[in-house]
């Protein structure tokens, strides 16, 4: 069992705790860092949580082997080097960084550590993305040619935070909220991203998130993208990668279609999982050596590396080279 601190409390920070909570033998959270403790007394005590609002307290608990960062963005780079520091594992929320330099100091400072360093990527445990990658992987589409992703989420207009709206928090729109997982799912089923052509356009002034975000991306292997997302529709996900022999259609969470060549299509639905839990269990999983966590560094920092061109790109109304 990993004993671990959540540092940051809010609305996922909270989620993350219940999802382990009195349901994993794998990892346990003993201590919770928030700046506002008396907010959340309530919840940690229900949680068997010990509250602080001291950073370095945290670190400073031989008890604590591992902390997970639900932080603002432009924390995430200093946290992480400072947990490594003080030997600590590290599961960060997404996204890691917001610049490439700055994954790669991450990275970089937990390799020297020796510790574990995971990013928060959930929708890679979907049935639906799993199932994917492995159709993919197989070669039954033949050769991938083009790959399309959406990701809307209208929670943005019930769940508020002043920074998310700060470009220096959460720059390029909906990129940082829900658009990263779009990225971060290209990016391992085809690879990392060479160019991007981003827009955004926004339909009422900040703070309402009114705004759509489209992205023309070109993969290193020369597979072509796109990428979307609305903020203030109904939640929504597709994935779809074509090759010259079917295509694979990832709808939501459970469900697959796949279409060859031929063929009828094939609609899969597949059971609901807790995939919070299983994503925090792999981190422990990692923690105590017993399998790698899913998601390698180079992965990690080239889809940072492509968000980064993403923003760029919108402030400067051009195509960008992915910084390499």
């Amino acid at each position: 069992m990993i004993n671990a601190a959540i540092v940051g409390l809010g609305r996922w920070g909270r989620n993350t705790v219940s999802a382990v909570y009195g349901k994993s033998e794998r990892l346990r959270f003993i201590r919770g860092m928030v700046r506002h403790p008396d907010a959340v007394r309530e919840f940690a005590a229900q949680r068997e949580l010990e509250l602080t609002d001291d950073f370095g307290a945290v670190l400073a608990d031989p008890r604590v082997q591992a902390v997970v960062l639900v932080t603002p963005h432009a924390l995430h780079v200093d946290q992480i080097v400072a947990a490594a520091a003080a030997g600590k594992a590290v599961l960060c929320e997404k996204p890691l960084a917001l610049t490439r330099a700055g994954a790669e100091h991450a990275v970089a400072a937990c390799a020297k550590a020796g510790v574990v360093l995971a990013v928060g990527q959930d929708k890679r445990i979907w049935p639906s993305m799993r199932e994917m990658k492995r159709v993919v992987a197989s070669g039954a589409l033949g050769d991938i040619l083009h790959i399309e992703g959406h990701f809307s989420n209208e929670i943005s207009r019930t769940v508020h935070a002043a920074w998310r709206e700060s470009p220096d928090e959460a720059p390029g729109a909906s990129m940082t909220a829900t658009g990263i997982h779009g990225v971060d799912a290209f990016v391992n089923l085809v690879g990392p991203v060479r160019r991007v052509e981003a827009q955004r356009i926004s339909h009422r002034p900040a703070p309402d998130p009114s705004d759509t975000v489209a992205v023309l991306l070109e993969f290193v292997n020369r597979v072509s993208g796109v990428l979307s997302a609305v903020r203030v529709t109904p939640f929504f996900w597709r994935v779809h990668v074509f090759g010259d022999k079917g295509s694979a259609e990832a709808l939501g969470e459970h469900e697959l279609v796949l279409r060859m060549s031929g063929k009828a299509p094939q609609r899969t639905a597949y059971e609901p999982v807790e995939a919070l839990r299983i994503q925090l269990e792999a981190f422990a999983d990692a923690v105590e050596g017993r399998a790698p966590y899913p998601i390698p560094s180079t992965q990690m920092v080239e889809t940072v590396a492509a968000l980064e061109a993403v923003v760029r790109s919108m402030e400067i109304g051009a195509p960008v080279l992915v910084n390499r």
